[in-house]
């Protein structure tokens, strides 16, 4: 609220050639306390209006009153905002108390639709570390989108088809062992598929053997059909298991083999609408004017590649969910292809093209080198999730014995610090992966936090706090820079869901976490004067963690 309320009155005083959003975007949050709580450089200012810095900060404050504003300074070219501390904590508990559950929330996307492409791992590979990005960042993003306000659709597109297939069943025919299929399905068939890229690199005709399998799938040979389907179904069963341990459920599930008798009639409306081209044998879409490679639609022996069956998903998607935004949470690797898909679907006409949005992610590093199931360097998330908890369970044994419910709280704190992990990042970056980074419990992790909500619980608990009857007047000066931080909350989800960055949440509820630690550390709560008009505070900090980790696909125990 002070943010907009100080644009206001400033691009007023400067006249309609400066909008109120521009003036907003230049309000910083000073870093030291004496400074303020908010700033406005007048730097950007002083060339178009010809004056210093420190000028124009003086003209400018001294216009500036509103109730909320307790003192302006001027400091060279800064104007800072000291804001009645009074005022806008009593104003930010009352709006919480309002109702707690929509505190945050937004309307902006009321009445749309976001449908998201997330996880998408491949049948017959291990659920690597490398899935859990796409994973964890769509499902944020899906809780991010419906906080404001928007319906949506998480679609787990499972990687089914390809020519990897078909090299998948030329090496499982060669090498394989049923009965180690059926007792540990997928590392029989990581086996025999690393075995084949080996072996490749000696015998390149092996190379076109898996073509040919690839072919018969495609032309529906039994043989080739009913061990596909084999691979499928028991590769399901093993990532249902991963999904039950994030505690991570999907709309829809679906794989790409699903669009295998649509593609024609995506292949067909290229044609008649004059885009498909022959180019040696295969067919492709010219994107020569958008300066990007051409988009192969079938290859020269005729089978259709990935580009073809996103085509069709994207039309599917399109008139099944009348969407306003799909995203496709991939890793960046793949940005010329979703590049391509947009502008086909732009050169076919289609208004909705620009709503294609690629939220692009960087990779999960190991020694800072790209994991890779073809060349058997992968670590496996089940497996890190297992160690996770593990870890949990030994640090509560040590640090609280007689807990109840000690397993399922293990859970919890050892797949949220696997989840935060990621999360904290921003989802642009590469992350390395680390099992000790993730399992330290103290500082910018998961359990840290919930820690801090357990502590909240107990405090809570033990001042018999009763949230239908909340104290607003919280007097203490300690409890400033916490009171600032909440009120953040709306502020930081808008900006974490426009910006498609869930890390802008973590790193959110991190420092109210540190800011309420701080705060308890100096500050009698239970038995002292003030006791109501701070748990009334703690509950707005406890609420806030919990919807914070929730948002993110983190549970909060009550108690560790």
């Amino acid at each position: 609220m002070e943010k907009q309320i100080l644009a206001l009155q400033i691009a007023h005083i400067l006249g309609e050639d400066y909008q109120r959003d521009w003036v907003q975007q230049q309000i910083e949050t000073p870093k030291q306390p004496n400074h303020g709580d908010l700033a406005f450089p007048c730097f950007p200012l002083a060339k178009t209006l010809k004056k210093s810095p420190h000028l124009i900060a003086e003209e400018i404050s001294s216009h500036l009153k509103h109730p909320i504003f307790k003192e302006v300074q001027t400091v060279g070219g800064y104007i800072n905002i000291f804001l009645d501390q009074k005022f806008v904590a009593e104003h930010t508990l009352k709006q919480f108390y309002q109702d707690p559950e929509a505190y945050g929330a937004h309307e902006f996307g009321k009445g749309k639709t976001v449908v998201l492409d997330m996880s998408a791992p491949n049948i017959a590979k291990p659920f690597s570390m490398g899935h859990l990005r796409s994973t964890v960042i769509g499902n944020a993003l899906a809780n991010l989108a419906q906080k404001c306000g928007y319906e949506t659709v998480k679609i787990n597109y499972i990687g089914d088809y390809g020519t990897q297939f078909g090299k998948l069943l030329a090496a499982y025919l060669k090498w394989g062992e049923e009965e180690s299929l059926k007792q540990k399905p997928i590392k029989e068939l990581t086996r025999v598929y690393v075995k084949f890229h080996h072996a490749s690199k000696e015998d390149p005709s092996l190379i076109e053997e898996g073509r040919e399998w690839f072919k018969k799938l495609e032309n529906n040979d039994e043989e080739a059909v009913t061990l596909w389907k084999w691979f499928k179904a028991v590769s399901l069963e093993e990532f249902e298991k991963i999904y039950k341990l994030l505690g991570i459920t999907f709309d829809l599930v679906r794989g790409e083999a699903y669009y295998n008798d649509k593609m024609d009639g995506t292949i067909d409306m290229l044609r008649e609408k004059g885009l498909l081209e022959k180019s040696d044998g295969a067919q492709v879409v010219r994107l020569d004017e958008e300066a990007l490679p051409p988009c192969l639609i079938r290859k020269s022996n005729g089978t259709t590649i990935y580009a073809t069956r996103d085509l069709t998903a994207a039309l599917d998607r399109k008139q099944t969910y009348d969407f306003d935004e799909a995203l496709y949470v991939v890793g960046h690797e793949q940005t010329l292809h979703f590049q391509q898909i947009k502008h086909v679907l732009k050169k076919a006409e289609f208004s909705w093209a620009d709503q294609l949005k690629h939220i692009s992610f960087g990779m999960m590093l190991q020694d800072g080198k790209k994991m890779s199931t073809r060349q058997g360097k992968t670590v496996l998330l089940e497996q890190a999730l297992q160690e996770a908890i593990s870890q949990a369970a030994k640090n509560i044994k040590e640090k609280n014995p007689d807990l109840k419910n000690a397993q399922k709280v293990a859970e919890q704190v050892g797949v949220g610090a696997v989840i935060f992990h990621d999360l904290k990042h921003d989802r642009r970056n590469d992350v390395e992966f680390s099992l000790e980074d993730m399992l330290t419990f103290e500082g910018h992790t998961a359990p840290y936090i919930q820690y801090t909500y357990a502590r909240t619980v107990s405090l809570l608990e033990k001042g018999n706090f009763d949230h239908k009857h909340p104290v607003t007047d919280v007097q203490a000066e300690a409890a400033w820079p916490l009171i600032k931080t909440i009120r953040l909350f709306p502020e930081v989800i808008e900006k974490a869901y426009q910006e498609y960055d869930p890390s802008k949440l973590a790193r959110h509820i991190l420092d109210v976490a540190r800011h309420f630690n701080k705060f308890y550390a100096h500050t009698k709560v239970v038995g002292s004067e003030e006791e109501q008009a701070l748990l009334s505070l703690i509950y707005a900090v406890n609420y806030q963690l919990k919807d914070g980790l929730s948002i993110l696909g983190i549970q909060a125990p009550e108690n560790m």
